[in-house]
């Protein structure tokens, strides 16, 4: 198995930690006859060789040794051995980060071991067998042969995993081989009727909505559901994949963490994959599962949904409701996977607020999260009861205010409620008016306060807030991001008290804070001749405060005719948010789109997290923004959001900015 790892110079190959002279002892520890040090091995292995899905030199190295490994039958856990191989080959295929030569060898190496699976498809390890098939279609470059012993292995297979992974491998065979696909479509057909199993029958369907949705069901919805309960009848309590010995490194421990049947979550997610945009199946599928009388079908359901909601824009009302359905439940994993995805939806959870106040009001110990290091944060159900703008959040939050200790995420959620949350704002100047400037939480504490009284527009905080300004001592590290708030809570609603505020932003114009000052200081007085000579120069190149002053020039308006020059050099910088931010304050100054607008249109479409900025800009300009408005009724008919990615990958607060940007662009629609 090792014969030549001593002649290659690991040396002078990397890995994701520098030098790979690690990788040897890896790799024998990969064929150990102690389970703890292969599993460590493998881990290792997927930590620093083929890290994050990278490929190195190093990686390459590997794959011959790798493949003797899982030739051997004396090596134990070959199966890890067999998906680390796939990784490594498929990520070569994939990805394109600048190491094409590396990939393509390691990609060339595997293949050219791919003869190895065709035996480990017939292996008497079930977890080999499982992980075979995958591995033979990608990289066995003989179509008919493939498709031939995945037929064999179909007929002859009895174990219920396997059955899964061939099936799964023949939609792979359709994607990848389409000319000789009809054979494989013929096998998939067959699997997704009875008498094959349930679980079986909806693998088939999934790969069916993906590579041949015209050989699904016309009741696909009602035979999905009644497959998915069928199949959780049958499940055996605590049962966990079929004890495959691989099966408990950290990767797969952590994916395990949830849900915790990981193969029916499996067998709905490529079901609704394959599904796609037909949003109207997927929604009346997700409800199907969401009612379901198995919880740990309704948890897989709740993270499936989250999913869906990122990614497509939609009438979420109906699942929404049932998802708050299981915040009364009593297995506390459904009630938290609940709890998680209601809070990332911020508006988009109001019809499951009843569910939410009801749990806040019988739960006060799930007000707030302690932990045992870090400063404390709004408990789950609280924070999405808020997020959702529900006024029931205002009580409880003052209750909270009143506590020893502001939760440090308390005041970001305090805008979400809108006018419904200014009672609040007695105690939130009150606990403002607690932080020592000096101190060395003085950023923890302030800025989300800050950020909730400015949301509030709360004039009678102006004196605690140019306390805190004026109190910062120069050398305190968190200094800027709390004279920054402080500054932005002045902007909204210093003009209460200009002869206060005015000096204390004046001073500040003298300092690194000039920018945001004279931001503010045109909200709080409007005099272009005190801010213009603070913000004009910051356009030059290089200028960290450049786009920011852009942003503020922007403001001005026409006051702002001296900038041009600036802004227009500006408008061809490299950087696309300088571009942006440079387009948007010439149109609003000079009135002259001309130039600029095809600027913002290439960046609303090279970027799309530049379109809230565009379409703010479209408000701002009015009915001088038209010859832009084809691309807010051309977001306004997408059904999918504007910051989905195809990978999958989502952020957070995704929904919300979508959610944003569509009622931004209706409403400037609606304007003009």
């Amino acid at each position: 198995m090792f014969t030549g790892i001593d002649e290659v110079d690991w040396a002078s190959l990397r890995h994701a930690y520098g030098s790979a002279a690690d990788v040897p002892g890896l790799l024998r520890g990969l064929a150990s006859a102690d389970p703890v040090e292969r599993e460590t091995a493998l881990d290792g292995v997927y930590g620093a060789v083929h890290h994050q899905g990278d490929v190195y030199d190093s990686t390459l190295a590997c794959v011959p040794f790798l493949l003797a490994l899982v030739a051997s039958g004396q090596v134990a856990d070959r199966a890890g051995i067999v998906e680390l191989l796939v990784s490594i080959g498929t990520e070569s295929e994939c990805r394109d980060d600048g190491t094409e030569g590396v990939r393509t060898r390691a990609l060339a190496g595997v293949r050219a071991g791919a003869e190895v699976f065709v035996r480990l498809a017939g292996d008497a390890d079930p977890c080999v067998r499982r992980a075979a098939p995958g591995a033979l279609v990608r990289f066995l470059d003989e179509p008919d042969r493939v498709l031939g012993l995945l037929r064999e292995r179909c007929a002859q297979e009895r174990d219920d995993r396997v059955l899964l992974a061939l099936t799964e491998s023949l939609g792979l065979f359709v994607r990848r081989h389409p000319g000789h696909a009809a054979g494989a479509l013929e096998l998939l057909t067959a699997q997704s009727r009875a008498p094959y199993g349930p679980g079986l029958r909806l693998a088939a369907l999934g790969q069916l909505a993906g590579c041949a949705p015209e050989r699904l069901p016309p009741d696909l919805v009602t035979v999905a559901v009644g497959l998915l309960r069928e199949r959780s009848a049958l499940r055996s309590t605590g049962r966990d994949g079929i004890g495959c010995a691989h099966a408990d490194t950290l990767a797969r421990r952590l994916r395990r963490l949830r849900p915790s049947d990981e193969e029916g979550s499996q067998l709905l997610r490529t079901l609704h994959r394959g599904l796609g945009d037909r949003l109207d199946e997927r929604t009346a599928l997700l409800k199907g599962q969401l009612t379901a009388p198995d919880a740990v079908d309704r948890c897989n359901a709740v993270w499936m949904s989250a999913g869906l909601f990122r990614e497509w824009r939609g009438d979420w009302a109906e699942p929404v409701t049932l998802i708050g359905a299981q915040l009364a439940a009593e297995e506390d994993r459904l009630r938290d996977a609940a709890v998680s995805v209601l809070e990332d939806l911020f508006g988009l959870a109001a019809p499951a607020a009843d569910d939410l106040a009801a749990l806040v009001t019988s739960r006060p110990d799930l007000w707030v999260r302690r932990r045992e290091r870090g400063a404390p944060t709004l408990g789950g159900p609280l924070k999405a009861l808020a997020r959702s703008g529900d006024s029931r959040a205002t009580p409880v939050l003052a209750q909270v205010l009143a506590g020893a200790v502001v939760p440090a995420d308390l005041g970001h959620v305090i805008g979400h409620l809108g006018p419904g949350a200014a009672p609040l704002a007695p105690a939130l100047r009150r606990r403002l008016g607690e932080v020592v400037p000096d101190s060395a939480g003085a950023r923890e504490r302030a800025v989300p306060l800050l950020s909730a009284l400015t949301a509030l527009g709360d004039a009678e905080a102006v004196p605690e807030v140019l306390r805190l300004v004026r109190g910062l001592p120069v050398r305190l590290r968190s200094r800027d991001a709390v004279v920054e708030a402080a500054v932005r809570a002045l902007g909204v609603f210093g003009s209460a008290a200009p002869s206060l505020v005015v000096p204390v932003l004046r001073e500040l114009l003298e300092t690194e804070y000039a920018v945001a000052a004279a931001r503010a200081l045109w909200s709080v007085e409007g005099d272009a001749s005190a801010v213009l000579p603070v913000l004009t120069p910051e356009l030059a190149e290089g200028r960290p405060g450049r786009r920011a002053a852009a942003e503020a020039l922007a403001r001005c308006g026409p006051k702002a005719g001296d900038a041009l020059p600036g802004l227009r050099r500006m408008v061809l910088a490299d950087d696309l948010w300088e571009r942006v931010s440079a387009a948007c304050a010439v149109w609003r100054i000079s009135g002259d789109g001309e130039r600029v607008a095809p600027v913002l249109r290439t960046a609303w479409t090279e970027n799309p997290y530049t379109r809230r900025a565009v379409t703010a800009c479209l408000a701002a300009l009015g009915p001088a923004g038209t010859p832009l408005h084809d691309l807010l009724r051309a977001e306004l008919a997408a059904r999918r959001r504007h910051l989905a990615s195809a990978s999958g990958g989502y952020g957070s607060r995704d929904v919300r900015d979508d959610e944003r940007l569509v009622r931004a662009c209706a409403e400037v629609l609606g304007a003009g």
